[in-house]
């Protein structure tokens, strides 16, 4: 049913319009020059093997330091020890070196950089930087919008580091590295015709996102279907839920809701 739904929204991709923002990857363009976001990612993921929904709650700052430059910072937690407790943080910084903007598309380059530190104990040979491991991960995002209809692929490298807090990383040192991709496409649904800033917005997409681990070989591959509401042109609600079609790189639980509210102030300084 999961993948029914999935493939509804790709075929329905072709009719309808889009937004370059993506629910689950970033996109190569950056947020407004002088502008502050704030972020609120809430993660229900379904524990495997039981009926136990572990939940990761991230705040995020984001800052549009120029048109080309933009930095995140993320802090991390959990309730995977039964009770919410500070895990970590996070930073990410994005460079985009290449635009090209035409009468109804544009195409952006962007690299970029995001590191992490965390406490937690590690339980699973997958990679995660966003709340489960230390690590570092560097790579790049294409991004082309045709028409409303917003395309981008990205790939990396992820290196695993020891978390703090005396948990080490349990598997082989040569399981430390591994390549991330994704691949996403969006669509905006309404409003049909721009009138104002004030219309509420609505976009569908879905995103593709793997991971292979270099020294095994194994990997992981999910479907996150979502949609997204912007209000205001400055207040953003995402609802997604990811779900995995390759499931050999493991990970203790793959499958889950992300629901995420984010507000932006823009021109927030001189």
């Amino acid at each position: 049913m999961k993948i029914v739904f999935a493939l509804f929204l790709m075929l329905n991709f072709e009719q309808s319009h889009a937004q370059e923002l993506f629910v689950y990857t970033e996109p190569a363009s950056n947020m407004a020059t002088k502008s502050i976001g704030l972020r609120l990612n809430n993660y229900f993921m379904n524990e495997r093997f039981s009926s136990k929904y572990n939940y990761h709650f991230v705040p995020e700052i984001m800052w549009g330091v120029s048109k080309r430059l933009m930095i995140h910072a993320e802090g991390f937690f959990s309730n995977r020890t039964n009770s919410l407790k500070a895990e970590g943080g996070g930073l990410y910084i994005k460079y985009r070196f290449y635009s090209q903007d035409e009468v109804h598309s544009h195409s952006r380059m962007a690299a970029y950089l995001r590191g992490a530190v965390n406490n937690s104990d590690i339980h699973q040979p997958a990679i995660d930087l966003n709340g489960q491991n230390s690590g570092y991960e560097a790579g790049l995002v294409a991004t082309k919008l045709m028409n409303k209809l917003a395309l981008s692929v990205n790939g990396s490298f992820v290196h695993a580091a020891d978390n703090s807090s005396g948990n080490k990383f349990p598997y082989a040192d040569k399981k430390r590295e591994a390549v991330a991709y994704a691949f996403s496409a969006g669509q905006l649904i309404l409003p049909k015709e721009y009138k104002n800033y004030e219309q509420t917005n609505l976009n569908a997409m879905i995103e593709v996102l793997g991971q292979t681990n270099l020294n095994s070989g194994r990997s992981y591959i999910d479907l996150a279907p979502s949609v997204q509401f912007i209000f205001l042109s400055k207040m953003r609600l995402d609802i997604g839920y990811r779900f995995p079609v390759l499931n050999d790189l493991e990970r203790t639980a793959p499958e889950g809701f992300l629901l995420r509210f984010e507000y932006n102030f823009f021109n927030a300084y001189k």
